[in-house]
């Protein structure tokens, strides 16, 4: 243990070294809160352009996004975009089933969404030009291209920072304001459901992507890497003596006062309001329900799913209607994700399709009857297609030029399809959306303006977004 940083007065060195570890001990819980909170200045944005007079009624109609996740990448052949007049090697073995929207067929694996139809838009022509995993979810997670796009890389502090990080970063800094509950005070501005390459994969890889990047880890969203179906779910570390909570932040109230005579370091500052929002994280009842899945009944519960991805959604529509702004829900890496090289159609059959197909049906239906719909974004994607070509171990490779994205409330059309593929569902045919596209319309659906600027660690400049929001979807 190090002695006291230099600077402090003599009192405050008499401080034992246990009521330091006690004063900053949070970290022992597991999520190692302060650091959510840390480094609040190191990346400045600066005022928000003028907004175009296009879209002027369309800019912040969103209070609150969702984004769904599918880590592996589907196929969006087999889901969303099915080619019944291909050749059989391209076409697959799923049929198209009417939806409720005329005209418009879904993959017949998907019978309740296709009942639903009427509620998201597809976006059939999104592209981009990376294979890889890695460099995959970082661009369609963030709206930026990776700056090392031919490598297969790990979470980076240079990397651009995914849109919980700019949620944070801009909300904590008072650069937006969104319509949040009053709960939402309590609670980060992002939050990150379920692990699937969110912290570690197979190999301890952490992938970018999920992370601040260039803004500090402190702007990080909040991750709940959990199971939230698993039993005991407990997403926060137990306060099992208020008391002894209580005197921690006694102890540290009286080190700040030790210290208020001195000329504080900018971290020294950060610091301490790190731990008073780690303090008020832990120790308040309605934040600490905002978790509590208990609270829901069996019967909901069920209906959502007992796996990873329904659970996660059950616990996102909580987050987002206590007042939390951006929350993610990632598919769980496990032994069913959609990473299909092989058993392409087996698995999607049996496994991914019913999971997906439960879960999202259920949110959409429950954020409607909530009233949530008309003020939430929805954004359902993944980090890239799959081959047109169907491989030899039934399976479908990795794909960035063509994928299918939805959309969803926010004033989003329901039924509507933008964009469209060509006859393999290979490639474009009309209308491409990149992920920078992508980005700028989530961006001006929050009421950001996707020509804000960022400023990374050496101060320099980047814009928010590069892309132009999907007009079209948007009705400006």
């Amino acid at each position: 243990m190090s002695p006291p940083p230099h600077g402090l007065p003599a009192s405050a060195a008499t401080h034992s070294r246990r009521e330091w570890l006690r004063a900053g001990g949070l970290t022992t819980f597991g999520l190692s809160l302060p650091q959510l909170w840390a480094g609040q200045q190191r990346a400045a944005a600066a005022p928000a352009g003028e907004l175009a007079q296009k879209g002027t009624a369309t800019f912040g109609r969103a209070k609150r996004c969702l984004v769904l996740f599918m880590f592996g990448a589907p196929a969006h052949q087999d889901l969303w975009d099915l080619k019944p007049h291909a050749p059989s090697a391209v076409r697959g073995e799923f049929q198209p089933i009417p939806s409720v929207v005329p005209d418009l067929f879904v993959g017949e694996h998907l019978p309740r969404l296709a009942q639903r139809t009427d509620r998201f838009a597809q976006i059939r022509s999104v592209t981009h030009p990376d294979n890889t995993h890695t460099v995959a979810m970082h661009y369609m997670l963030t709206g930026r291209r990776h700056l090392r796009p031919a490598t297969n890389p790990q979470n980076a502090p240079d990397d651009f920072p995914c849109f919980g990080a700019v949620a944070q970063h801009l909300a904590r800094r008072g650069d937006w304001r969104p319509g949040q509950a009053a709960l939402g005070a309590h609670l980060p501005a992002a939050v990150s459901l379920n692990a699937p390459a969110n912290q570690v994969s197979a190999n301890n890889h952490i992938f970018p992507g999920f992370f601040a990047g260039f803004l500090g880890g402190g702007f990080d969203p909040l991750f709940v890497p959990q199971n939230a179906n698993a039993p005991g779910f407990q997403p926060l570390p137990p306060v099992e003596a208020a008391s002894r909570l209580q005197s921690r932040r006694g102890l540290l109230t009286s080190l700040e006062h030790e210290l208020s005579a001195l000329e504080r370091t900018r971290p020294v500052r950060e610091l301490t309001g790190d731990y008073a929002r780690a303090f008020e994280l832990l120790s308040t009842p309605q934040v600490r329900g905002a978790f509590a899945l208990e609270d829901e009944t069996p019967e909901v519960r069920l209906a959502y799913g007992q796996t990873p991805f329904g659970q996660g959604c059950l616990l996102a529509r909580r987050l987002l209607e206590r007042g939390v702004p951006l929350v993610t829900v990632n598919w769980e890496r496990d032994d069913a994700y959609w990473d299909t090289h092989a058993k392409n159609f087996i698995d999607l059959r049996d496994k991914l399709c019913p999971n997906l197909d439960r879960g999202f049906s259920v949110l959409l239906d429950d954020l409607a009857q909530r009233g949530l719909m008309d003020d939430t974004l929805i954004v359902w994607l993944g980090e890239f297609g799959r081959t047109p070509q169907i491989n030899n171990a039934a399976g479908r490779d990795h794909w960035a030029p063509c994928n299918t994205v939805l959309l969803a409330g926010a004033g989003i059309p329901g039924g509507a399809v933008y964009g469209s593929s060509d006859r393999l569902a290979a490639y474009p045919a009309s209308h491409p959306v990149t992920p920078e596209d992508l980005s700028a319309t989530l961006y001006h659906l929050l009421g950001i303006s996707p020509e804000t600027t960022l400023r990374d660690a050496l101060d320099r400049p980047w814009p928010l977004s590069q892309g132009e929001p999907v007009w079209g979807l948007l009705g400006a």
